[in-house]
């Protein structure tokens, strides 16, 4: 087999090429690939028949001795040469090792004597990637006598080591500046040691005091805190005694889960803890009298913390005892039946938006699944004809000319719809589109707050936080364990194994 001389002609190009026909044609795409960029994948020679294929025989190919072909086919990218030299492990400094893979989720804290309950507090805040910011951009007053300016500071310091470092981090900076504002996390037992301390006012004193330092970069003036965390409630109670009505309205930062014989799930726990029945002054009757009324979520935050109530003053102990009953908690959390009636009202357009582009998907589903059923009920159909094999080929001819035929028609119809569907990013409905951004009043779970023992102040506590991949990261002090969503949901409690204690809800938003 000898050669031949042709010429390819790509874009504007034209390039004369010989052609060794004793080598199959991929040896040819390969000429073409360096003098073009286009990788042999990717190009589509014509040839009389049809398009060049790798394993073709040129025997059987009708190509001719100064013969024009006409290629396509787009080049690839030019690689850029690295902005940075490369640095391998083994040099970099030994925090910033990714030894075990887990560097993208952060990294662990190291235990400086019973300090579960503060790991587990930071790792959890940590997962807020909006505090996260707004503490990068926190310029207080560094090195100043505030107790609450020095703690920010060092809750901002804490952060940036768990942004960059790939090993354990050593959190005693932070440590100390919290037992400065709050010495009762200092309290030591008769042997000299820490004691253990109880993660639920740790997380709440840290909000506290970032409530009042940490500003939002787009409002100066207001509360990064109170824009992420606070949930607005209106309670109102009535005194049977007197008749006398109370109206109050406050801001909560953590929305409370009562724990009683009945209460099974996290719903009923939220409903109970929202009943407000308490003694109160009354005027008209000069002396204490019972208030009964309840409250009503007046303003939904894009962060819901929620505290399962598991702990309780044993008077004969002198300790916090510890409620072990079983108490579910969702995946998906939906506050709109906690809602006052104006609030239900402003969640009521972007719900709908929300049903009307499920529908939307689940209509097109359906139509794809219906359309790919037709066309395998045709090709079945057709297997099951018999005849010559004239009759065969030509009637598999005419079988694929429908088959793509239905697909270029009935489906492609569908497929345009999926598009559609995926590419619009949002409700095609334009009174939908105006809820694009705005909350639902469903929050997805994206952090836990676990505890093991029988007290508050003693025991272990443990974070799991959900991760940008959806993936679930248990931080338990230094050490970082893969999870899965079914390992969340069986923290519900019911035994001495791990059970939620806090619980950090994400808002679900009109996407």
């Amino acid at each position: 087999m000898g050669s031949l001389k042709v010429q390819v002609k790509w874009q504007k190009e034209t390039y004369d090429i010989e052609i060794d026909r004793s080598q199959p044609p991929l040896v040819f795409k390969q000429q073409l690939f360096s003098l073009t960029g286009v990788s042999a994948d990717r190009q589509k020679i014509m040839v009389k028949g049809g398009l060049l294929k790798d394993n073709a025989d040129w025997n059987k190919v009708a190509v001719k001795d100064g013969q024009k072909l006409m290629m396509m086919g787009t080049a690839d990218k030019v690689p850029e040469a690295p902005q940075s030299s490369q640095v391998f492990l083994e040099d970099l400094p030994e925090s910033e090792q990714d030894i075990e893979g887990f560097a993208k989720y952060g990294a662990g804290l190291q235990n400086l004597g019973n300090t579960c309950y503060m790991n587990s507090t930071v790792q959890c805040l940590y997962a807020v990637p909006e505090l996260r910011q707004a503490l990068q951009d926190y310029s207080g007053a560094a090195g100043g006598v505030d107790s609450n300016a020095k703690l920010t500071e060092a809750a901002k310091g804490l952060f940036a080591d768990l942004n960059r470092s790939a090993q354990a981090v050593h959190p005693l900076r932070f440590l100390l500046m919290l037992r400065e504002r709050f010495p009762q996390f200092g309290e030591q037992n008769r042997q000299g040691q820490y004691s253990q301390q109880d993660a639920e006012e740790c997380w709440t004193q840290l909000v506290y005091t970032l409530r009042e330092t940490v500003k939002d970069s787009a409002a100066p003036t207001e509360s990064a805190i109170n824009k992420l965390f606070g949930v607005g409630l209106h309670t109102k109670l009535t005194c049977e005694e007197s008749g006398e009505s109370i109206e109050e309205d406050n801001t909560a930062y953590t929305v409370k889960c009562n724990i009683d014989t009945e209460v099974n799930n996290l719903t009923e726990g939220i409903k109970l803890a929202l009943k407000d029945d308490r003694e109160k002054n009354s005027e008209k009757l000069g002396r204490l009298a019972v208030f009964t009324g309840s409250s009503a979520v007046t303003k939904l935050s894009p962060y819901m913390t929620v505290q399962m109530v598991r702990f309780f003053y044993k008077v004969q102990a002198a300790q916090k005892a510890k409620i072990l009953r079983k108490v579910a908690f969702p995946i998906v959390l939906d506050m709109y039946e906690f809602c006052s009636d104006e609030m239900k009202k402003q969640l009521d357009g972007p719900r709908e938006a929300v049903r009307h582009e499920e529908d939307r998907k689940a209509n097109a589903d359906r139509a794809v699944k219906k359309a790919k059923q037709e066309e395998s009920d045709a090709q079945y159909k057709n297997k099951g004809k018999k005849g010559s094999k004239a009759e065969t080929s030509s009637r598999v001819e005419s079988t694929s000319a429908g088959a793509a035929g239905t697909s270029a028609a009935a489906p492609q119809a569908d497929s345009s719809k999926d598009v559609e569907m995926t590419d619009s990013s949002g409700p095609s409905n334009s009174s939908d589109r105006k809820h694009i951004g705005e909350m639902t009043g469903k929050y997805e779970l994206c952090g836990v707050l676990t505890h093991k023992g029988r007290s508050a102040d003693s025991g272990h506590y443990v974070s799991w936080v959900k991760q940008a991949d959806n993936s679930w990261i248990q931080f338990d002090d230094d050490q970082l364990v893969p999870k899965k969503e079914e390992d969340i949901v069986t923290l519900a409690g019911g035994g001495d194994w791990h059970m939620a204690y806090l619980l950090l809800y994400r808002a679900q938003r009109v996407a």
